[in-house]
């Protein structure tokens, strides 16, 4: 029996109905995103069976797990910039949440299509997605050149110019070899001490 993200999200409807309190206070949407997305690593894990290849079957992901919470459309359970009357702060608002300030590093341009909430160790981000971006084109130089990008020389232009590859792997392999290490041999902290 195959079970299709159309048979989950028929089944969401019901988990959300039998839990109003819990999984109903979220966004059907950003739920919905989260079926997608096991959909397709569960389509590409049977795509590399099909073909032969060595399968590397989709983990469970317990709810401690999730790095990333999409919302696929601004104004579907988030909405950006949600309180305009405060000019000098930006906000967003997620169901379930309500207000989170907003730290902006950069003014955003066009229409937030979507927005993203992702966890990198302690910190939060907002990541969006926008359309209709004003194009800024560049002056205009004057001059035409060819670029060819290689592995030798990272970049050799037409005037012969040779731009030398870095290789920035190799020159921290050991620095991050050596925090690897350190890392190995520190123990896991299971709670926070008081």
């Amino acid at each position: 029996m195959t079970v299709r993200y159309g048979d989950q999200s028929a089944e969401l409807k019901h988990i959300r109905g039998d839990d109003p309190g819990g999984q109903g206070r979220w966004s059907f949407s950003c739920q919905q995103a989260t079926l997608r997305r096991l959909d397709k690593a569960f389509a590409a894990f049977f795509a590399r069976v099909k073909a032969g290849r060595t399968p590397g079957f989709p983990r469970f992901k317990g709810r401690g797990w999730f790095d990333t919470v999409t919302w696929p459309k601004d104004g579907d359970g988030c909405r950006w910039d949600s309180q305009p009357e405060h000019p000098a702060a930006t906000f967003v608002r997620l169901q379930g949440i309500g207000h989170v300030r907003v730290h902006q590093h950069r003014p955003v341009k066009g229409r937030v299509k979507t927005i993203s909430v992702k966890r990198e160790g302690r910190r939060w981000y907002v990541v969006l997605s926008c359309d209709d971006v004003p194009a800024e084109p560049l002056p205009a130089a004057g001059a035409v050149a060819g670029i060819d990008m290689g592995v030798a020389c990272l970049v050799t232009t037409s005037d012969g110019d040779q731009v030398a590859n870095p290789r920035h792997l190799a020159a921290t392999a050991d620095r991050l070899a050596g925090a690897q290490r350190d890392l190995a041999r520190k123990k896991a902290r299971l709670g926070a001490s008081a």
